[in-house]
């Protein structure tokens, strides 16, 4: 017989597990299973202590693209990652936001009426 404590004890376990299995499941988890933790790049070397700086770079800029090989990620420390990506926009002008993540295009023109307004100055003393 279970008490009511040991019921929810029980059921946070299993949520517990649960949410390992889903975490283990994303292309991060996968990847530091897959590869030693070095970035490739600088060849820093990571341990569980500074593990959070280390991140998953994808090689063709597409974080959809994630086969179960992991040939389309690198490992990289935050600086070489932030480097990679500037490196990418310099080269294309693009960064590495969708389209649909970037602020919109002004449609005001605040010179519009700018003639008009200089028309109007009053004379000058002299």
């Amino acid at each position: 017989m279970t008490t009511p404590n040991d019921a929810k004890l029980d059921r946070i376990v299993a949520e517990a597990r649960r949410s390992a299995e889903q975490r283990d499941q994303g292309y991060r988890e996968r990847a530091l299973k897959m590869y030693p933790w070095v970035c490739g790049r600088c060849a820093r070397e990571f341990t569980r202590a500074n593990l959070r700086e280390l991140t998953v770079h994808h090689r063709n800029h597409n974080h959809s693209d994630n086969p179960p090989d992991g040939s389309n990620w690198e490992l990289l420390c935050v600086y070489c990652h932030d480097n990679e990506h500037s490196r990418q926009a310099d080269y294309t002008g693009v960064s590495a936001l969708d389209a649909e993540d970037k602020p919109p295009a002004a449609t005001s023109n605040p010179f519009a009426d700018l003639k008009s307004l200089l028309g109007k100055r009053p004379p000058k003393d002299g």
